[in-house]
């Protein structure tokens, strides 16, 4: 999958979980999403991105990929 796509998803299930006052559990909730519903090839994809560029993504986004990449939950 293009990496413009899955920043657009990614951004679209921040911008979903954006509205939760606690960011903690904002970022929990995106990086729950991301185990739950995507393949570990788009969790590795997003990972990679993070780790060389991310800037496109959402800041909880980032941090939720950031919170994935250290757990290793591919």
């Amino acid at each position: 999958m293009e990496n413009q796509n899955l920043i657009k998803m990614a951004n679209n299930i921040g911008a979903f979980f954006n509205s939760e006052p606690d960011k903690a559990q904002a970022v929990a909730g995106i990086e729950q999403h991301l185990k739950s519903f995507w393949e570990p090839r788009m969790r590795r994809q997003i990972i990679d991105y993070v780790q060389q560029d991310g800037t496109e993504l959402m800041a909880i986004v980032a941090e939720a990929v950031r919170n994935l990449a250290a757990q290793r939950s591919l």
